[in-house]
């Protein structure tokens, strides 16, 4: 074994925690959840009442911000950080990098005769200005152009960050350009957030509901991550350059045992998920579940469903605590869609709904059959995914996620609708004339007189569907492990609204304002809509070839690859979608369409270069050196007039000269552009890199299979995945 692996190896026995332990008994969790927030119950004491109530109708009810409120909330914040410890401010905002971005700010001011005074004011929390030339723009800002602005953003509170040496006051931004075009994931979402208000208080309001307050989507989004040792990550440059293992020869054990779905968690492990917990509670996010995940040294934390701008900037929050609070435990938290080839990779499930006052606007209910109110709003949502699954699939479209969706582990490529039994079976009915019943629930009862009896849904759970029903909301679980959910929400959010515009349009047309015609308007555009869209609806096996037969058959889009599923965000109808609803302009759209096909090159490119430099530095000089003591050894033998046997020599000679060869081409793929045309580019790495990737790969592998364990240089999956 190498020095490298071995002192690893040591290290993970030695390892003793950092983590600071925290007794629940004496602050249980509840006394310490959303302390580090300004939220309702701290500025219902700290802001003047007019103060307060106006504040709280932009943020429960979606009305324009009072801008001459801005000081005296300042005031109380700046305040009420202080209290906290906080030296500095910091406009947080999201950036089209994916990830979060902070600038700083200190509250001390000099005043002039060698003293100083903390300060901050309603203009300094309402807008700030970051550099905008350095983030990614896809042509709306030239490096020349440097201004861009950081809005305050009132809906999403204010939380205090800790630091051993300290505390920051951030505070929730959107971030634009000086000519007010979005340049981040915050503004789409808040702007799509307000389309699907508006369309869905249309719809409300035919079923006589006046004063049903701002209808808000929410989210409750499942991130699965990887743990590895510190000592191993370090000791591999691929996962510090690109976040996945580019070599690893499958070990001999996998997750074909099943023994680590939902098994005990290692005790280190489990120290590190409470304390990101701890973190999580102070911020105000509402964590709920933890568990081992399929795959070795694979975990997954799921918060409840809240408000999907607050959601949106928890996740950002919940993946930031999970990478800073491993560390502390001597690991390293793996993001990335798929960091180790042959076991399951990691996605990040969406669930998705829309409520307002009257509730979860998704909920069945006892007998949907007879819900009137909730199957039209399911109706809109499995015509906007038939509509639009290519824009679905687009949104969850990055380098990384490719190597999941469509393998036997994730959701197809192809978008589709599970709905259960109990649902398909109203909609099926509604399409033949009238829906009449519904499947009701049952009593599972599993033999054994001491178990209670249990309650048993109306129908089962499909893992192998992108978009499923699951009770009273959608669960969306294309989206990948890595990636921000905004992107993914913004796309629901418009193409609901989008078909909640046709249906409010057609039954304000069918009715004419009297009630008394709603149910048969109702009844008739539902069986038009199951009619026309019942294709997206699938409750088998979104594995199997034949469901991939069928969907071609019923014209749904199989977007296999990222550059296929990028393409379609600047089709003429996806520019007039997001640009009738006012959720982004054509210039905007096609901005993100730039960046991320340049950070589809970027990504295979830093993985090309990342294979190619441990190829020739680390892999190919291993294989050399055992050639040479098997070819010494072999002249031994044959001196001392033995029998030399030299098939390892002459299989190793053979993959010697075909990883030279491998490394030859990849070099020359990676070598070669596009010639500045993004598309072609793309093309290429696609199709030309990659390709050269793999092979690589598959020859380095078979080298790690005979090379002696002393002489191999990279941490093995063996030891990444099973030494804790």
């Amino acid at each position: 074994m190498t020095s490298a692996r071995a002192s690893a190896i040591a290290a993970i026995n030695n390892y003793k925690s950092n983590g600071q332990a925290w007794n629940f008994r004496e602050t249980p969790t509840n006394e310490i959840f959303g302390t580090n927030v300004f939220g309702d119950s701290v500025m219902k004491d700290r802001l003047p009442k007019s103060v307060y109530k106006a504040l709280q109708a932009t943020i429960k009810q979606g009305k324009p911000l009072d801008p001459t409120i801005a000081d005296a909330v300042a005031l109380a914040m700046k305040d009420w950080a202080i209290e906290k410890g906080a030296t500095h401010y910091a406009h947080v905002f999201y950036p089209l990098t994916g990830l979060t971005a902070e600038k700083h700010d200190s509250f001390l001011s000099p005043t002039g005769d060698g003293d100083a005074i903390f300060e901050f004011s309603g203009k300094e929390l309402i807008q700030g200005e970051p550099d905008a030339s350095s983030f990614p723009s896809g042509g709306l800002r030239a490096t020349f152009e440097a201004r861009g602005y950081t809005a305050w953003d009132p809906t999403s509170p204010a939380y205090i960050l800790d630091n051993p040496n300290g505390t920051t006051l951030c505070i929730p931004t959107a971030f634009c350009s000086w000519t007010g075009e979005a340049l981040d994931k915050k503004t789409p979402l808040l702007r799509s957030m307000q389309a699907l208000d508006k369309q869905a208080r249309r719809v409300l309001s035919l079923f006589g509901h006046k004063d049903v307050g701002q209808v808000s989507a929410s989210c409750g989004p499942e991130q699965e991550y990887f743990l590895i040792d510190r000592n191993f990550y370090f000791a591999r440059p691929d996962l510090v350059m690109t976040g996945r293992t580019l070599f690893g020869a499958k070990p001999p054990k996998g997750q074909e045992f099943e023994d680590q779905y939902f098994g005990a968690i290692p005790e280190r492990v489990l120290a590190f998920m409470l304390e990101v917990e701890r973190d999580l509670y102070k911020l105000g996010v509402p964590v709920k579940t933890r568990h081992n995940e399929v795959a070795p040294g694979q975990y997954e934390i799921a918060p409840v469903y809240e408000n999907a701008n607050i959601a949106t900037d928890h996740q950002q929050s919940i993946m930031q605590t999970l990478t800073r609070v491993a560390q502390k435990y001597g690991m390293s938290c793996l993001l990335h869609e798929k960091p180790f080839a042959g076991i399951n990779g990691s996605g990040k499930h969406v669930n998705w709904s829309m409520g307002c006052k009257l509730g979860n606007l998704l909920e069945p209910g006892e007998t949907p059959h007879a819900n009137m109110q909730f199957l039209v709003f399911c109706a809109a949502v499995i015509r906007a995914v038939h509509l639009h699954g290519d824009l679905l699939r687009a949104v969850v479209a990055h380098s990384g996620n490719d190597h999941r969706l469509g393998a036997n582990e994730a959701p197809p490529a192809i978008i589709s609708i599970f709905l259960g039994e109990q649902l398909a079976d109203v909609f099926e009915q509604i399409e033949k004339g009238k829906a009449t019943s519904s499947k009701s629930s049952g009593t599972l009862t599993v033999g054994v007189h001491t178990l209670p009896p249990l309650p048993q849904h109306a129908g089962d759970r499909n893992r192998t569907s992108p978009f499923a029903f699951t009770g009273n909301k959608f669960e969306f679980r294309a989206v990948g492990s890595a990636q921000s959910i905004a992107g993914p929400l913004v796309a629901l959010n418009t193409i609901v609204a989008e078909s909640l515009d046709y249906i409010a349009t057609e039954l304000e047309k069918a009715t004419g304002g009297d009630m008394a015609k709603l149910p048969q308007a109702v009844e008739t555009l539902l069986q038009q809509i199951v009619s026309e869209h019942k294709a997206v609806i699938f409750n088998g096996n979104g594995y199997a070839q034949e469901w991939h037969d069928e969907a071609k058959k019923r014209g749904l889009p199989n977007l296999k690859a990222t550059p296929d599923a990028l393409s379609v965000l600047t089709s003429p109808t996806n520019i007039a979608l997001f640009e009738k609803y006012g959720v982004l302009t054509e210039r905007e759209l096609r901005s993100r369409y730039e960046i991320y096909m340049e950070r589809y090159c970027k990504d295979i490119n830093t993985e090309a270069q990342s294979a190619i430099q441990i190829a020739k530095t680390m892999i190919l000089p291993a294989a050399y050196r055992y050639q040479g003591e098997l070819v010494g050894t072999a002249h031994k033998l044959k001196d001392l007039g033995k029998t030399v046997h030299i098939g390892t020599l002459d299989t190793l000679t053979t993959l010697v000269g075909e990883l030279e060869a491998g490394i030859i081409a990849l070099e020359k793929a990676a070598g070669h552009h596009g010639g500045g045309d993004i598309q072609a580019e793309v093309a290429h790495f696609h199709g030309t890199v990659i390709p050269a990737m793999v092979a690589l790969r598959e020859i380095a592998d078979q080298v790690e299979s005979i090379l002696p364990d002393d002489l191999w240089p990279l941490p093995t999956y063996r030891e990444m995945l099973f030494i804790k």
